[in-house]
């Protein structure tokens, strides 16, 4: 994983009338008992529309769930992202908060990575999957499988501040027999500046037993109606940082911590310690002085 970069300096985080109330340009305002709600009535229904036209001009057969409607929960209405026009890709904004900075008054490495789990799992919550776990859809669930991450590869260029809002655009590929890819760019949404890119590697496992296995086609084709149909990669250029294998760790290594257990907190809906916290693993064990992330 490699995380660079710097803290930019903190800055008004007021987005102008015009922008349609951050962002909500496919929005519209309903009154109820309380005020106002928002709703992406009108982006859904192009989103069905357009699922709809893809099935046809792919000659793709939907799954039974896929076609069953999605009808949007409350959540759906408030948050703030959708998928994209064409249906391939998801697109959400975040506003960072102020327990999500840490002592450079920027977001911390474990902020990013948790965006990343979140706009990840919303996206597949947006096509109808992970109802009851991180993008899994109607057959992993039935069989008891789980995506888990294999790999991830972050950079940051500038980490936002307290207040500032960046938008993240997310999209999922399949990767080999027993593995899928999700790659996400974040911009910072006030000047459209790409300040990050990353990628990861999640295989298939077995709830139960914990062992990996193949995605199977019934599972591919599940998910892969809502992948791009050519490769698109975070990282296009030749020989990029991703691509490199992760270094073996000498013996004895240069940082250690002994007698680290995972706590109840650390774990998540999978009933295993959350990728993220792996992260804040590492970062504590490097000498404070050399670590201002």
């Amino acid at each position: 994983m490699l995380l660079r970069g710097g803290a930019i300096s903190a800055r008004s985080a007021a987005i102008s009338e015009n922008r349609s109330t951050f962002g909500f340009s496919n929005s519209i305002r309903r009154q109820n008992g309380n005020g106002f709600v928002l709703c992406n009535s009108s982006h859904r229904a192009r989103k069905a529309q357009l699922l709809k036209a893809l099935a046809v001009a792919t000659g793709e057969t939907k799954t039974k769930q896929q076609e069953s409607s999605h009808e949007p929960t409350l959540a759906d209405r408030l948050r703030l992202g959708s998928l994209t026009e064409d249906g391939l890709s998801y697109k959400e904004r975040f506003i960072v908060r102020c327990y999500e900075v840490g002592i450079n008054k920027t977001a911390t490495v474990e902020t990013i990575a948790n965006l990343l789990q979140e706009v990840g799992c919303n996206h597949a919550q947006g096509v109808g999957f992970s109802t009851d776990g991180f993008a899994t859809t109607l057959t992993m669930r039935k069989l008891h499988l789980i995506w888990v991450t294999a790999r991830m590869h972050i950079e940051i260029y500038k980490y936002p501040a307290w207040s500032d809002m960046l938008e993240i655009e997310t999209w999922c590929q399949s990767e080999g027999r027993i593995g899928t890819r999700r790659d996400w760019i974040l911009k910072d949404y006030a000047t459209g500046e790409v300040i990050g890119r990353a990628t990861s590697k999640w295989v298939m496992m077995n709830q139960d037993t914990r062992r990996l296995q193949k995605v199977t086609d019934d599972i591919r084709d599940e998910y892969l109606i809502y992948c791009p149909k050519t490769l698109r990669l975070a990282f296009p250029e030749e020989n990029n940082a991703s691509l490199k294998k992760i270094a073996k760790l000498e013996d004895p290594v240069q940082f250690s911590k002994i007698g680290l257990v995972p706590r109840r907190a650390d774990l998540d809906m999978n009933q295993h310690v959350n990728n993220v916290t792996y992260i804040g693993w590492v970062l504590e064990v490097r000498k404070t002085s050399l670590v201002h992330l």
